[in-house]
């Protein structure tokens, strides 16, 4: 199966090969030897590419599946049966904020709509914040609009679709629609929309609506242009096509003669290892009969004649003039750079460049990131253009500046209708306000929007939290703190790894690989990838690991494995183990995902990889053996290691089901030679992590649905706790001396829950906290244990790794009330002592303290 899949592939790289080159000879500064940097311009497509492995394809119905059953399982439980999870931040960080809204009667009443974090309003100028879209389940947000008429009535686009690397992944369903502010919605429509650029409401009719519709971003589909309705969205009718590769990406109505609109048009198409974001239907339309007939603008008209370079396109429409209409382009299909603004002072009907070099470097090398421009609601003159920086101008675009103090990367901006000085602007780093006209910039510190890839807790201090984010760098507490978050390193932000015996030693990292070391406590950093081959593959999430077994060996993941003490110097210790480079030459795929490493030793060493293999070594990687059959053919996201035994492990993978099942979590308890389904109930979902809590018999996942957690080894799984919102959990880690799970989320912070919770109510009555005493505590030269469990039975202890240090009891429950335990041979510490009676269990820790 894997091999017709490479063979169909190697078919279809060969076609975007042929659009990728025609691409890169157009510009003027390409050559043969740039080839691998353009690669590296390309956008990461690690999202997507979990998910989509190895169809290409994500099947929206096991979605809609796996959301229902899950929330079933919330539904038919009481509150009472679990306990809340908590907040522990960021709220200072942010996240990426996609649009922005201000209620046209009221300032104090504001929205914001995250990439992936759903829509939060505030009835106090954002002093406060409220998840309003939680129970949609659709965390990706493309626009949110409010009608000016009436401001109870709200639409919002799910999909965020600015063909950013986690559009394909999280795409919407539709336009929902709210009569009560937002506190309840409907979806209305367009499901096939998949990505929504942006609303316009009609200033006296809440009704009548415009849509542009981006449509599927990895392929070809009809489902995309300008869509209207009349009747509030009882019924859609698609009013502007152009082609199943062109996107809509904008649209803009006049608010004194809401007939004329102008449309902005987007042809772009993109594969997991290329993309074509520019085209000769990347164009300006207009319409004068409230869109139902549109006319193309181009050079006749003053704007640039289509051309296959043409990218992203922007455009603003002046309130207080509608005879004045701004747009700005971008060219270059794979950067989308900045491409000049142009103006209009005729209804559309005759443009001239205002603006070329004074805003060369606004978009950066990702313009299609952006396109967004906005203009003063009084003031036709004042405009602002959003792009990876920000720059405002007075005086028509004569002249610019720079608008500094903010967090780079702009998507939103709106001014308020009641006072022109109050604006709020969105950004990845979050959202800013500005009372003064945009002067000075405050952000709001009070948002839990940030996007983690990968957490840490420091084990010897677990009030210093880690975590590696999108958009915000690689960050930390150290007070367990959730508003004094701060940077640490650069980047995007991925793997963080504390040396659970000495604190000094740090490892972070930002995209492919770029990793760096503090030996001070992360008072500074320095590289860290001396030894490592520049013509190796680097996933854009690259694996890294601190051995279990000993704290100075740290593994890296290329498509080979590295060790090195302290990441000093690095020595391979595999062959390639993938499949292989991609044909399309691209350096981020054939990579691997996953490590895991023996508790016991530094010979056992699992890998997993983004083309579903899984290898293993039993002697330090002297040999591998590839250990897949009996494994689906998808993405592997996580493998962990059971500290008993080097033979057990699991393993989850990614993806969704393709027909009827997939199973997403496998185990092993002969080193790989076998694997068996331990999915169980858990919905057909993409499984990112896995942990062992092997002290209470506990597996727990982060899923793209919640985490869940099994207590009987996979057979039954379940929700854990409450109010976590159904979003998308990418990493999770287990602090077992204070019990407790922290879950890192992409796009609603970090959060941690008490372990013990789960444990209470996993126990049968029989075995309830009050049936088993233990004191003193912390224990110096004995500790007691007086019970009420009947039958045989065994009490057994363990260390807080989960390694069993020994039997304490074995026999009849019956016959032996009171047990005493000596603590000879015991170092300080914590432990845990289970309970095993019949099929219950329970655990009570132990502190020995001598």
């Amino acid at each position: 199966m894997k091999k017709q899949y490479l063979l169909s592939l190697l078919s279809i790289a060969a076609l975007c090969l042929v659009a990728f080159f025609s691409c890169s000879e157009k510009k003027s500064s390409a050559s043969t030897s740039d080839e691998a940097t353009l690669f590296k311009e390309y956008p990461h497509e690690h999202m997507y590419n979990q998910r989509a492995y190895p169809d290409n394809y994500i099947n929206r119905e096991a979605i809609s599946e796996a959301i229902q059953i899950s929330k079933n399982i919330l539904a038919n439980r009481g509150e009472s049966q679990a306990a809340d999870w908590e907040l522990v931040g960021p709220l200072n960080t942010g996240g990426r904020i996609t649009d922005v809204a201000i209620s046209p009667d009221n300032d104090d009443h504001l929205y914001v709509a995250a990439a992936v974090g759903g829509i939060f309003r505030s009835y106090d100028r954002g002093a406060n914040w409220t998840p309003i879209f939680d129970d949609v389940t659709k965390p990706s947000i493309g626009d949110i609009a409010i009608a000016p008429s009436n401001s109870q009535i709200i639409y919002a686009g799910t999909g965020e679709a600015n063909g950013s690397a986690t559009d394909g992944a999280y795409f919407g369903d539709g336009i929902y629609k709210s009569t009560d502010g937002g506190d309840t919605w409907n979806n209305i429509g367009l499901s096939e929309s998949n990505h929504i650029g942006r609303i316009v409401i009609h200033p006296t009719n809440p009704d009548i609506v415009y849509v542009a519709a981006t449509g599927l971003l990895y392929g070809a589909t009809p489902d995309r242009g300008i869509y209207r309705t009349t009747n509030g969205g009882t019924t859609w009718e698609q009013v502007l096509y152009i082609s199943d590769i062109t996107a809509a990406i904008d649209v803009v109505i006049n608010p004194d003669n809401p007939n004329i609109l102008f449309a902005a048009m987007w042809e772009r198409i993109r594969e997991p290892w290329q993309r074509s974001y520019g085209g000769i239907t990347s164009t300006v339309h207009k319409s004068t009969n409230g869109g139902t007939t549109w006319s193309e603008l181009g050079a006749a008209n003053g704007l640039p004649a289509p051309d296959t370079e043409t990218g992203r396109i922007g455009l603003a429409i002046s309130e207080s003039n509608p005879s004045i209409i701004y747009a700005r382009y971008t060219t270059n299909p794979i950067t989308n750079v900045f491409n000049g603004i142009y103006k209009s002072t005729d209804d559309g009907n005759n443009w001239t460049l205002v603006t070329l070099g004074a805003l060369s470097g606004i978009d950066a090398s990702f313009g299609w990131y952006f396109g967004n421009i906005r203009v003063h609601p009084t003031n036709p003159d004042e405009v602002y253009v959003l792009g990876q920086g920000i720059a405002r101008t007075t005086n028509s675009g004569t002249s610019w500046q720079e608008v500094n103090g903010m967090h780079v990367d702009h998507h939103a901006l709106e001014y308020s209708r009641n006072n022109t000085d109050f604006i709020l602007e969105g950004n990845d780093g979050g959202a800013y306000i500005s009372e003064n006209g945009g002067t000075t910039w405050t952000k709001f510190l009070n948002l839990p929007i940030t996007q983690f890839y990968n957490i840490e807790v420091d084990y010897s201090d677990p009030q210093r939290l880690y975590g590696g984010t999108q958009d915000n760098n690689t960050i930390r507490t150290t007070t367990a703190g959730t508003s004094n978050w701060s940077s640490i390193w650069g980047g995007d932000g991925f793997h963080v790894n504390v040396d659970p015996n000495d604190n000094n030693y740090i490892y972070v990292e930002s995209q492919y690989g770029n990793l760096g070391r503090s030996t001070n406590g992360g008072v500074n950093f320095s590289n860290a990838t001396n030894g490592i081959s520049g013509s190796d593959r680097n996933n854009w999430n690259t694996p890294v690991i601190i051995s279990p077994f000993d704290s100075e060996i740290v593994y890296y993941g290329t498509n080979r494995l590295y060790s090195s003490s302290r990441a000093s110097f690095w020595s391979a210790i595999s062959p390639d183990l993938t499949d292989g480079p991609h044909p399309s030459g691209s350096l981020s795929y054939g990579t691997l995902t996953a490590i895991a490493a023996s508790y016991n030793n530094l010979n056992t060493i699992y890998t997993g990889s983004d083309d579903g293999n899984v290898n293993v070594t039993f002697d330090g990687g002297t040999t591998w053996s590839n250990v897949s059959t009996g494994l689906p053919d998808h993405y592997i996201t996580s493998i962990a290691t059971v500290p008993t035994d080097d033979n057990i492990a699991y393993v989850t993978l990614s993806g969704y089901k393709a027909v009827n099942y997939a199973p997403h979590v496998f185990k092993t308890t002969d080193g790989g030679q076998n694997w068996v389904d331990i999915s169980g109930n858990l919905p057909s979902i993409p499984v990112n992590d896995i942990v062992i809590y092997p002290s209470a018999g506990l597996l727990f996942v982060a899923t793209d649905l919640n985490v869940w957690y099994s207590g009987d080894d996979g057979t039954n799984w379940d929700i854990v706790g409450n109010d976590l919102p159904f979003t998308i959990t990418m990493d999770l880690k287990v602090h077992q001396p204070t019990n407790t799970l922290y879950a890192g989320t992409f796009g609603r912070s970090m959060h941690s829950y008490d372990i013990g919770n789960i444990i209470l109510s996993t126990n049968d009555n029989a075995l309830a906290s009050e049936a088993i005493k233990m004191y003193p505590i912390p224990a110096r030269t004995e500790f007691t244990i007086d019970h009420n469990l009947s039958s045989e039975g065994v009490i057994l202890l363990y260390d807080i790794s989960g390694k069993k240090i020994k039997t304490l009891f074995e026999g009849n429950f019956d016959q032996s009330r009171r047990i005493s335990i000596s603590t000879e041979g015991l170092a300080n510490g914590q432990y845990v002592v289970k309970f095993i009676s019949g099929s219950n269990t329970y655990s009570k820790q132990i502190i020995v303290k001598r």
